[in-house]
């Protein structure tokens, strides 16, 4: 296997180094928090604890947790460690909840963000005679402006689209001769889709060779579409607005989870319930801490993603630790008949099965005090001009697989192509009627 590394002293430092860093860096950020960040002060104080009670990583766990909540507690400024004079970038969650989590770029922090994306995609072989495709949303989101600074650092040539308009996508990844795109994966389906219908072909019409897809979970199902539809090798990058958006984690060429960048952040898994660390490949909410991050640290966010963490040697050389792909979110978690169920368990039984698209649509609802989960797939085109026993019989087939994956009993609509809308950013899956 190619061994490619950006940064090959950072990506293959031996652990024993990397961790004498990463306690360095720790105490320095504990201090400056505890200093200049009330809202850690405060924290930190009810917990008994000073920073010279933090000397390595041996003690992250005395440290108190930071939800989203405190970042919309301490809106919008609340939680910077540095004067506003000092922060040139603001980013920004949706806010569709509540108000919105406001994350803080120093210049320094933007560089060092840059750096991580930069990692990210060379390991998709991307250097400076690509062109960067770049359709994730701009505005307050990360993925845009962390995915094009991130092809800048490398010397590529970028062309930022945004998200949205299909069709002008499509036009300019065939005129421009775009060599990467990056985007949502639920996107790079939607594209992929658009450009056979269109009667193009990959490799003679579009020329893309990568992608770089993250911003919600997916599958390694809808990977493997992907690379079908679009002619490319699809790797999987993660990011989170507070932490540092896109390049915090990224796949190499051996696609066994994604490398986290551990000279910037500390990852941990916890039991969501007990928040007791776990060890490494034991599923559990993911957790960081930013050692690196000037505008706005975190000290043991809570993600919210389920995953495992996995320490064990990779074929390609590097020692950072790997973070499996996510499962879900515990707040995206859906709880039907006291039964966990995650949109990813349905998204695994229904890409690549003959006959239906990869859209669908769970609907939950209350019934006379009884929960109901009703599964809305689109099927193919040809599948709609099939018989009607051979589409009830589809219909048995994914009852079956979906009830021997999550455990439960759900109501499988097949529905018309296209009926199911689609998301030109982060795709919407569950409608729960219950909270309505």
């Amino acid at each position: 296997m190619e061994q490619v590394y950006w940064n090959p002293t950072m990506e293959t430092m031996p652990r024993e180094q990397l961790r004498a860093l990463q306690n360095e860096r720790l105490r320095d950020v504990v201090r400056r928090v505890y200093e200049h960040v009330p809202f850690y002060r405060n924290k930190m104080q009810q917990l008994g604890i000073t920073p010279n009670d933090i000397h390595g990583v041996e003690d992250l766990h005395l440290l108190p947790f930071t939800e989203k909540q405190d970042l919309r507690n301490n809106y919008p400024f609340g939680l910077f460690a540095v004067p506003q004079s000092e922060i040139v970038r603001i980013h920004a969650s949706s806010g569709t909840t509540g108000k919105p989590s406001v994350a803080g770029y120093t210049s320094g922090d933007v560089d060092r963000w840059a750096e991580l994306m930069a990692r990210a995609m060379y390991c998709a072989n991307v250097g400076k005679s690509d062109i960067v495709q770049v359709a994730y949303g701009y505005g307050l989101f990360t993925g845009g402006l962390g995915a094009h600074q991130g092809a800048g650092k490398l010397g590529a040539t970028v062309i930022p689209m945004s998200s949205g308009n299909t069709q002008r996508q499509i036009m300019m990844m065939r005129e421009m001769g775009a060599t990467m795109l990056c985007c949502t994966p639920s996107y790079a389906t939607h594209l992929g889709e658009t450009i056979r219908e269109m009667g193009l072909e990959p490799g003679k019409d579009i020329h893309l060779k990568a992608g770089c897809f993250g911003a919600e979970p997916w599958t390694e199902e809808m990977r493997k579409q992907i690379e079908e539809l679009l002619g490319i090798n699809a790797y999987d990058v993660y990011g989170l607005t507070e932490i540092a958006g896109p390049g915090v984690g990224f796949e190499c060429v051996a696609k066994h989870g994604m490398h986290v960048s551990e000279d910037h952040v500390i990852p941990e898994i916890i039991d969501p319930v007990t928040e007791q660390p776990l060890p490494y490949r034991t599923p559990g909410e993911l957790v960081f801490t930013t050692i690196t991050k000037e505008g706005m640290p975190m000290l043991r966010y809570r993600t919210h993603d389920i995953c495992t963490l996995d320490d064990t040697p990779c074929e390609c050389g590097r020692t950072l630790v790997r973070m499996g792909r996510i499962t879900g979110r515990t707040d995206d978690m859906i709880v039907v008949r006291g039964v966990n169920v995650f949109p990813t368990q349905i998204e695994s039984v229904l890409v690549g099965l003959e006959g239906v698209a990869p859209h669908y649509l769970l609907v939950v609802d209350r019934v006379h005090s009884a929960d109901t989960l009703e599964v809305q797939v689109e099927m193919t085109e040809d599948m709609v001009s099939d018989t009607v026993s051979h589409i009830q019989g589809l219909a048995r087939t994914i009852h079956e697989r979906i009830k021997s994956v999550v455990g439960i009993s759900t109501d499988v609509k097949l529905v018309a192509p296209k009926s199911i809308p689609r998301s030109e950013g982060k795709a919407k899956r569950v409608i729960d009627k219950r909270k309505l």
